[in-house]
């Protein structure tokens, strides 16, 4: 069974950084699109940046210039560089993955369980 697994959540202060990190384990084949998502209470879920095996990215316009998406093919491992936090950045962060699992023809959506990030002063 595959399984997506985050850390690195925690509480940080305006203008602080945050790495969020994003483990894939269990009967793969492949790893293609690997995303980042939050969700602030009472809101919707957001896509805050997704990168492609190749390692094209792409954010949310509102953490363009702070946030930086990055994988490590070798680790199964997606990463999420935070800086500059502000407080709106408030929300659980999920990891999201599309797999395809060994054995398996078809790629699925997984998502991790999500980690809490908390900026506040």
């Amino acid at each position: 069974q595959v399984q997506l697994v985050e850390s690195g959540g925690g509480l940080v202060q305006p203008g602080g950084s945050l790495r969020l990190s994003c483990a894939a384990s269990g009967s793969i084949f492949s790893i293609n699109t690997m995303a980042w998502y939050r969700q602030a209470p009472e809101k919707q879920r957001e896509l805050v940046a997704g990168i492609t095996y190749g390692s094209r990215t792409n954010y949310a316009d509102s953490v363009k210039g702070r946030f930086t998406i990055s994988r490590d093919n070798a680790k199964n491992t997606v990463y999420l560089q935070m800086n500059s936090l502000k407080p709106e950045d408030t929300a659980v962060y999920y990891c999201n993955g599309k797999i395809r699992p060994l054995g398996l023809t078809p790629e699925y959506v997984y998502w991790g369980q999500g980690t809490q990030v908390t900026v506040s002063s």
